[in-house]
C-alpha cells in the first residue's frame, strides 16, 4: 500500500471496523491518513463501504440501527469517538447524494436558520453579510439573489445542491464530506459542481465518494480504493492511476472491476 509522508494530516483512520446488524462492512480500515486542503476521493465499485466510511468520519453512521463501530479515528489529533456528536458535525459538514434543501424554507432561511438555531450569527445585518457570503462562494448568488424569499424546493437540482453546500459552509466546518454529489444531477450542473469542489478545496478538506473513477482522476489529489470493506490502496492520485500498487486497483481504474 502506498503511503505518503504522514506529516500536515487533518484525519487519521486507525484499525476502523464497522458491522450493521451480523454484517461487517469496513473490515480493519488502518492507515488511512487524510491531508489538509485538498480533494481527497473514495472509490470502489458498488459496495465496497464508500459511503460507509465517509458517515463514519462525522459519526452519522451511528444514526443506524444495528451499528457498531470499533477503532480509533481522529480530527487534528482528537478522537472524534470522545467528542459530542453535534459539535463534530459542525466541524465535519455533509453533502448528501439526493440535494436536501429544507424545500419549504426560503433560500435565505436555508442558510439563515442554521447559524442561528447554532448561535453563529444573530445580528440581522451580520446574519444578511453571511447568507451573500456563502451563496457567492457556490456562485449561487447571481442567480437567486433577487428571489431569496422564493421556496427552495423551486430551484433546480443543480441549484438545490449548491444551496446544500452553500449551507454546509456557513457553518465553517474544517473537513466537508460529500457523498456523489453530482450523480442525482445534469452533466452541465455536475461539471459546475467539481469545479466548486476543486476551488473549495484551497480552504477547506473535502472528502468526496465517488463510483466513477474518471471523476476521481479529474477533481482529486488523493485518492483510496475500497474493496469488499477493506482499503486496498491509497495515495496521491495520479500515482494511484498511473503505477497503482495493486493488481486490483490497477483493474478497477480500467474499467476491469
Amino acid at each position: 500500500m502506498s503511503n505518503p509522508n504522514n506529516s500536515n494530516h487533518i484525519i487519521e483512520v486507525h484499525r476502523l471496523n464497522v458491522w450493521i446488524g451480523n454484517i461487517h462492512i469496513l473490515k480493519n480500515i488502518s492507515g488511512l491518513s487524510i491531508p489538509r486542503k485538498c480533494v481527497f476521493a473514495i472509490m470502489g465499485p458498488s459496495g465496497s463501504g464508500k459511503s460507509t466510511l465517509l458517515k463514519t468520519l462525522n459519526r452519522i453512521i451511528e444514526l443506524y440501527k444495528g451499528v457498531r463501530v470499533e477503532g480509533k479515528v481522529t480530527l487534528n489529533g482528537e478522537d472524534i469517538f470522545s467528542m459530542d456528536p453535534v459539535t463534530l458535525r459542525r466541524r465535519v459538514g455533509m453533502v448528501f447524494q439526493q440535494p436536501n434543501p429544507f424545500p419549504h424554507m426560503s433560500i435565505y432561511d436555508n442558510i439563515a436558520y442554521p447559524l442561528r438555531a447554532n448561535g453563529i450569527v444573530k445580528d440581522k445585518a451580520e446574519l444578511n453579510n453571511a447568507v451573500k457570503y456563502v451563496l457567492e462562494k457556490v456562485h449561487l448568488w447571481d442567480e437567486v439573489k433577487d428571489r431569496l424569499r422564493m421556496p427552495a424546493g423551486k430551484l433546480s437540482g443543480g441549484q438545490q445542491q449548491r444551496l446544500v453546500i452553500a449551507r454546509a459552509l456557513a457553518l465553517k466546518p474544517e473537513v466537508l464530506l460529500m457523498d456523489e454529489p453530482t450523480s442525482m444531477i445534469d452533466v452541465v450542473n455536475a461539471r459546475k459542481i467539481e469545479e466548486l469542489i476543486t476551488e473549495l478545496s484551497r480552504n477547506i478538506t473535502i472528502i468526496i465518494v465517488t463510483h466513477n473513477p474518471q471523476q476521481a482522476a479529474r477533481i482529486s489529489n488523493y485518492v483510496a480504493f475500497l474493496y469488499n470493506g477493506e482499503l486496498i490502496e491509497w495515495g496521491p492520485t495520479r500515482k494511484v492511476f498511473s503505477s497503482p500498487f495493486n493488481k486490483l486497483t490497477e483493474m478497477y481504474v480500467v474499467g476491469r472491476v
